[in-house]
């Protein structure tokens, strides 16, 4: 997977539209500045496109699928065409099913729901939480984090060498870390992966926001990733790919919607024949608003073009590191090194900081928001900090009141709809607080830092 670097030392293009660039928050040293929001690795602010089209639709809501009124059948159209755009954004094959979920986290576990028996699961310990940790009813083997991309291949295939060929295997790849930015060999996983007779599932949450994703082209089986992630915040999610698993497994959910036919047994028991589309693990009334700003999304994604955005981020990406370079104190985290492509996802940490402290006055006297912890990582940032594999801690949460040690770090991300400005000023905020120290105090309270009253 390669990345543009088109761009030149100015702005390619204006940043896309978002709901909140014009929010205010107050300092607490006193005023209000425009709040910079920095932390969509999280989750992303909504398009305005997207806002502007769910708004327009919600007066036409209706519950899909075998209603007889207008707005049913309306609801029930968009909500297919969902799929279809969906489908289209992701390049998938014939036959790929494009099921809607809440989230990564929830498309992950149902896939987990549906591994045939016996299916033996390959994670390597970088992975979010949300692809790392739903396979525990599986026979699972995690690999070691890589120190270059052809490392993660090498020991990819080594692990599978090893394995019963016989049984099914699945592979849970990332496509670029919530932790680093760095974008993972997917196509050449992918390859190693069906060599040796396994599947792959890969995590776009991080991927499908920055670059364009083709299921086809990457050659992978399932691909998920969350609307919260792509500037839809309406609590959908996608599983895409393969259908014979999924159609085979019992219903991730029961009840109505995933059922064709129930009838009654002599016993007393009930019958179910399942449907075998994606509807078998939709069951209940589905999130049509969150369905279809997803939809919208993708459309805007790609009317905006892939090349201009990805572009633009780099642009970006240059801004922050190159700033952050600047400051002695800071050390960036990576595990592929400073050349290797990533998206606008930078984690670091501060010496002489904690890391929840250094979050907590860039947002009380800068009005800046970025995130602090191990952000649903945990493994991956203990390793990338050199701690103890053991130590345990609370995800998002700092270990330590201020000024002592403690096992967390910063992470500033961005993307489409982030101007020039944000980041300038997250950049002059950095290097004030390291060379000036905090114009406030700070206490703990309930595991954060806060202003002191």
């Amino acid at each position: 997977m390669s990345v543009s670097t088109a761009a030149a030392d100015q702005s390619v293009c204006a940043p896309l539209p978002v709901l909140g660039r014009d929010v205010t928050v107050p300092l607490v040293t006193g005023g209000e500045v425009t709040y910079a929001a920095l932390d969509y690795a999280a989750s992303a602010p909504a398009l305005q496109r997207v806002w502007d089209d769910v708004a327009a639709y919600a007066p036409y809501y209706g519950s899909v699928h075998r209603g007889a009124g207008y707005l049913s059948q309306l609801s029930t159209d968009l909500f297919e065409n969902a799929r279809r755009t969906v489908a289209e954004f992701l390049d998938c094959r014939e036959g790929d099913q494009v099921i809607f979920t809440r989230s990564t986290t929830d498309s992950l576990n149902l896939l987990a729901a549906a591994l045939p028996a016996d299916c033996q699961v390959f994670v390597f310990e970088t992975e979010h939480h949300a692809s790392l940790l739903p396979w525990r009813d599986a026979r699972v083997t995690c690999l070691n984090a890589p120190r270059t991309p052809q490392q993660a291949v090498e020991s990819l295939e080594r692990a599978l060498a090893g394995r019963d060929p016989h049984g099914p295997a699945l592979v849970c790849v990332t496509g670029a870390s919530n932790v680093t930015g760095e974008l993972w060999p997917v196509r050449e996983l992918a390859a190693a992966a069906h060599a040796h007779g396994a599947r792959v599932v890969l995590d776009a949450a991080q991927l499908a926001p920055h670059h364009p994703v083709s299921v086809r082209d990457l050659d992978v089986d399932w691909v998920a990733f969350s609307g919260h992630k792509l500037y839809a915040p309406f609590g959908s999610g996608v599983l895409a790919g393969r259908a014979d698993w999924l159609r085979e497994a019992e219903p991730y959910l029961a009840g109505g919607g995933a059922s064709r036919k129930v009838t009654r047994r002599e016993d007393g028991g009930v019958e179910v024949e399942w449907h075998e589309s994606a509807a078998r693990h939709e069951a209940g009334s589905p999130n049509v608003i969150g369905a279809y700003s997803i939809a919208s999304a993708c459309k805007a994604l790609t009317e905006a073009g892939f090349d201009t955005l990805v572009a633009r981020e780099q642009h970006l990406i240059r801004k922050v590191r190159e700033g952050l370079a600047e400051v002695p104190e800071v050390k960036i985290l990576s595990l592929f090194g400073d050349d290797s492509p990533r998206v606008g996802v930078i984690s670091f940490v501060v010496e002489g900081w904690n890391s929840s402290h250094f979050a907590a006055a860039l947002s009380a006297e800068y009005g800046i928001g970025v995130r602090d912890g191990l952000f649903c990582a945990h493994p991956l940032v203990r390793t990338l900090l050199g701690s103890d594999p053991e130590t345990q801690g609370e995800c998002g949460a700092p270990e330590a009141a201020p000024g002592e040690k403690s096992l967390n770090a910063i992470r500033v991300s961005f993307g489409a709809g982030t101007p020039d400005e944000h980041v300038e000023r997250f950049v002059r905020a950095v290097r004030e607080l390291v060379r000036y120290g905090a114009k406030w105090n700070y206490r703990t309270e309930d595991g954060r830092c806060v202003p002191a009253v």
